[in-house]
């Protein structure tokens, strides 16, 4: 009886002096600007909220209006083809410190098992990303643009297609590699409408070697195609809020940055189970886009749910020429897809952030993937963003071959 009068008191105690004990908060809860101080030291799925945010996260409820809904984690069941790649060619994959190049990959992630302690853990994860990021072996993504004032709102809406065929690392036949092995991918990224920016876009080829890459660009006013230099993949994409470099949030060869390194591991809130943006019974309203908060300042924010996952953070230094001074990458720990970046400017002063909602996907073969079906890119210093939602996206088109995914191909969409 001592005991249990004891604890009354001091719970008593506790609440008198005004410190809040600390509760699992059920799903549902969103998290935002009025309850944040309340509910920071309050647990979900035995995290507490605190710890969950990233400090851009934060900065960004606190003085931009976003707003985290709460679900429970699910776990991604990778396809038992690309965790049967990992067992069968991760042991002859060779990581050279010197050159910071990778030899030998043929499919699955080239490095399973990194370790924390590793000096060279960020590089091996950035590859695991690069080579085998869960996606497909052909992406036919046709997204629209959202471009977003964070004063007017809704600015403008552009139409892209995005495709995108693996030659190596490829599932869903009998050779994982198409071709002499020369070739990583070759990207087609266009815009479609409106009819001022049609043609907008470039054809791409990744060398799977240190080699840059080959870009081609549709030039409107001579109707012809252009080479452009090597270093195009650290460019601004048109009039978007994007580089090359930020589609899915890197999109670079790891050895073309000047260092990677791993600043930790830890739990966040991210949107790993999203819903799809597009609406076409609402179409002309601010409805059509439901997972974009359209209505209320600073318009770009997004209405998705978030759930806990534990992630690699990721810090890098790219060339002196590139626009960015450094970028930070979250990446799950279960699998090499990122959900968020920072972008920092020369100065060092944060930029950029980019957070991609991930979904499991079925290709149309059958195979599981895990794609991204929105993006949004927030320029903070033009206060203005750049968010890509799909109309329609698939995987693994038996229908699509090598060469529809060409510099003819962006010739065709151009004219």
């Amino acid at each position: 009886m001592k005991g249990l009068q004891a604890a009354v008191l001091t719970m008593a105690a506790t609440m008198a002096c005004g410190v809040a004990l600390a509760a699992e908060l059920p799903e549902g809860t969103v998290i935002e600007k009025a309850n944040l101080d309340k509910v920071k030291n309050d647990t979900f799925q035995g995290h507490t909220i605190a710890s969950l945010l990233t400090e851009k996260l934060e900065w960004q409820i606190r003085n931009w209006n976003l707003k985290l809904p709460l679900s429970h984690a699910k776990p991604v069941a990778l396809d038992p083809r690309y965790l049967e790649a990992t067992r069968k060619y991760a042991g002859q994959v060779k990581y050279d410190a010197k050159t910071r190049e990778v030899s030998d990959w043929v499919a699955g992630i080239p490095f399973p098992d990194v370790s924390a302690n590793d000096p060279d853990a960020g590089e091996k994860l950035i590859w695991n990303f690069y080579y085998a990021s869960p996606e497909g072996d052909i992406a036919n993504n046709k997204a629209t643009y959202l471009l977003i004032s964070g004063d007017k709102g809704l600015e403008q809406t552009q139409d892209w297609l995005f495709m995108r065929y693996y030659l190596k690392g490829r599932l869903g036949g009998e050779n994982p590699v198409s071709g002499d092995g020369s070739t990583l991918t070759k990207t087609l990224f266009v815009a479609t409408a409106p009819e001022d920016i049609r043609g907008l876009g470039t054809f791409t080829i990744r060398y799977d070697n240190a080699k840059l890459e080959d870009s081609w660009a549709y030039i409107r006013s001579a109707r012809r195609t252009r080479r452009l230099s090597g270093g195009a993949w650290m460019d601004p994409i048109g009039g978007l809020d994007q580089l090359n470099d930020d589609i899915y949030i890197w999109n670079a060869r790891p050895s073309w940055y000047r260092q990677i390194k791993l600043v930790g591991r830890r739990w966040i809130l991210a949107s790993s189970d999203a819903r799809l943006g597009y609406n076409p019974a609402k179409k002309g309203s601010a409805d059509e886009w439901p997972t974009v908060d359209l209505k209320e300042a600073p318009y770009w924010n997004p209405v998705q749910k978030w759930q806990p996952r534990e992630v690699w953070v990721i810090e890098a230094t790219p060339p002196a020429e590139h626009p960015y001074s450094k970028k930070i990458v979250y990446m799950d720990v279960k699998y090499p897809r990122l959900y968020m970046g920072e972008a920092y400017d020369k100065k060092g002063e944060f930029w950029k952030f980019f957070n991609f909602h991930m979904r499991p996907t079925v290709a149309q073969d059958g195979i599981r993937y895990v794609s991204s079906v929105q993006g949004d890119t927030i320029d903070f210093k033009a206060k203005h963003a750049s968010i890509f939602l799909f109309r329609d996206y698939k995987l693994n088109e038996k229908s699509i071959k090598e060469g529809d995914v060409s510099l003819s191909a962006l010739e065709t969409i151009a004219r």
